[in-house]
């Protein structure tokens, strides 16, 4: 049965929302990528999305509340820290790692006794969760291990006859999923999947903000991880991706002498205009590149490139997102020049 494609008025978000009460899946925006939203205490809803995306079990979803004070019908413990910084970043991009409660079941956390969570900024998505009155789960709305997608039309391309719906939210405002933070200790938290809460944003809150070493580094294949996004090969469209650290004339050279049918390169705007092969733009600061990398992803795989050579951005503020995402893309292929 194909997907059904959903306008954002209230009328069509109400429908959402009773496919969502009733343990269907839908395709839902939020201000960082889409989400497939389910109920995150169905049990056989969550496993279906999991279904859909070819998601591996071991890999956590998020769960997605209207209000961050309804965090305490779902957890165990709230720690200080995450009260002050839920004031600050609440709603928004920013997920906070908590003990579950037996309310959310292992399916929905990977089998962790921790849970992130996390309330959404993006109307749509908030209201969605109002109107279904149940916590909504909701990893990107993507095949596993795909570019997260960032427009409707994403979703039904990845998702059509997979789910029950998609709601047309327009573009995704951020680009990147949410900051994904855990507590270690009295005013301490560790970034475990980096977004656009930057680590910059979190220590005029806490004292001490610890990056994951799995935001630059593969995870071992055994390993328990605590966020999405830590674990698997992740954001990589069908080309091989390989990511280049250095200046634009070490880069044009580098794609220059390994031009051939199928190689394309992704650059900043401003390298565009002097750039002699072929290429797309993906935004001239790291904002803009949060923004435009998994949809330039994309269009790379429409446009047929076999190998795509991109130029890494500065791991600093919100870089560190766009990076961790184009790293993990790349399967840890770094050259640099």
């Amino acid at each position: 049965m194909d997907t059904v494609l959903l306008t954002d008025s209230e009328a069509d978000l109400l429908r959402a929302a009773e496919l969502i009460k009733n343990g269907s899946i839908v395709g839902i925006p939020t201000e960082t990528v889409y989400g497939l939203g389910a109920d995150a205490g169905n049990e056989a809803a969550v496993r279906a999305v999991f279904a859909a995306k070819g998601r591996p079990a071991d890999n956590p979803l998020i769960v997605h509340l209207a209000d961050f004070s309804q965090a305490a019908e779902f957890t165990s413990a709230i720690p200080e820290t995450a009260k002050k910084l839920a004031e600050r970043f609440c709603p928004g991009p920013l997920t906070m790692v908590l003990p579950k409660n037996d309310r959310i079941p292992m399916v929905t956390s990977g089998g962790l006794d921790t849970v992130g969570i996390r309330v959404p900024s993006h109307r749509v998505m908030h209201r969605i969760i109002e109107l279904s009155g149940c916590p909504i789960a909701a990893p990107s709305a993507n095949t596993s291990g795909y570019p997260s997608p960032t427009t409707a039309q994403h979703v039904m391309r990845d998702m059509n006859g997979r789910i029950a719906a998609v709601v047309d939210g327009g573009q995704s405002e951020f680009g990147v999923e949410s900051t994904v933070i855990s507590f270690d200790g009295e005013d301490a938290v560790r970034i475990l999947r980096p977004g656009a809460v930057t680590r910059e944003m979190l220590l005029e809150v806490c004292g001490t903000v610890t990056i994951d070493p799995a935001i630059l580094h593969e995870v071992e294949a055994g390993a328990k991880v605590a966020s999405p996004g830590m674990k698997y090969k992740h954001y990589s469209p069908k080309a091989d991706i390989i990511m280049v650290e250095g200046s634009i004339e070490g880069f044009t050279e580098l794609v220059g002498e390994n031009r051939g049918d199928g190689v394309y390169a992704l650059v900043f705007d401003g390298d565009g205009e002097l750039f002699p092969y072929r290429h797309l733009t993906y935004g001239a600061d790291s904002s803009q590149q949060a923004h435009l990398l998994f949809q330039r992803l994309r269009e790379l795989d429409e446009l047929g490139a076999e190998k795509v050579y991109v130029r890494a951005p500065s791991p600093e503020g919100m870089g560190l997102a766009v990076y961790n995402r184009l790293i993990r893309a790349a399967g840890f292929e770094v050259i640099r020049v």
